[in-house]
């Protein structure tokens, strides 16, 4: 039987609304601060349940809190999405058409490239080509960093890749506008950006990096899940979150 929605549940929901994604460990201690501060039965395992109570109540709003796994370690977040807006027009009420523009022109270079990353050169002279309103350098500069704070894109060593938050809500609108080019992980079949790939030229499957530490663990001669090819990538340690990998 499906939870009924209390004062714990509403709280989750508003901290969710505030901060657009949290992580898997944020989730539950979230979790069990809003069941001990209303006075709701609290269990650890039970917060696939807790979240199911609360999204059968934003269904009628074609709302959802989905979870979904960070690329760059493997970690597991949930995301509030808007079912309504599937595309980049969700961010209408934050960025202007021309700075829409720029987002979608990086999602080409990332989702194009074989690394899952853009470069900011490349960013910046995409910036050039803007059929609405030109941005100049320093604008674009602003806005990339906009778009990291604000959860949409991450940036490492001057190189962006699409974050967490916007794999999670803009899944539909990626698999649709790039079906031709988006492929899934092997392993836990979500798109993969940033991963290894098959080298054999008739397979060429792609793992997420976190897929192939967990996948390949312990073993001595790695070999293609899908091929039975040698796998000649280097293989990844498992990241742990912090605070298990004090235990």
């Amino acid at each position: 039987m499906a939870q009924q929605m209390g004062d714990g549940h509403r709280r989750f929901l508003q901290t969710m609304m505030a901060n657009g994604v949290v992580d898997e460990q944020g989730a539950r201690s979230l979790h069990q601060h809003c069941c001990e501060t209303h006075n709701t039965q609290y269990a650890r395992d039970k917060l696939d349940d807790f979240i199911a109570a609360i999204n059968s109540k934003l269904q009628p709003m074609f709302m959802q809190i989905r979870k979904g796994m960070s690329e760059d370690n493997g970690q597991q977040y949930y995301a509030l999405v808007n079912m309504a807006e599937t595309d980049v027009t969700r961010m209408s009420s934050d960025y202007a058409d021309n700075e829409l523009e720029l987002f979608r022109k990086t999602m080409d270079l990332i989702v194009g490239s074989e690394s899952g990353k853009a470069s900011s050169t490349d960013i910046l002279n995409s910036a050039d080509t803007l059929t609405t309103k030109k941005l100049k350098k320093s604008e674009t500069e602003h806005l990339l960093n906009r778009l990291v704070h604000g959860q949409w894109l991450s940036e490492k060593r001057g190189e962006y890749t699409l974050s967490t938050r916007c794999i999670i809500e803009m899944e539909p609108y990626i698999r649709t506008m790039y079906q031709d080019q988006v492929k899934v992980c092997q392993i836990c079949h979500n798109i993969a950006f940033q991963c290894q790939i098959c080298e054999n030229p008739v397979c060429g499957i792609k793992i997420h990096n976190p897929c192939v530490a967990r996948y390949f663990k312990g073993r001595s001669e790695p070999r293609c899940p899908a091929c039975d090819d040698f796998w000649p990538h280097e293989i990844p340690e498992i990241r742990r979150p912090k605070s298990q990998s004090r235990k």
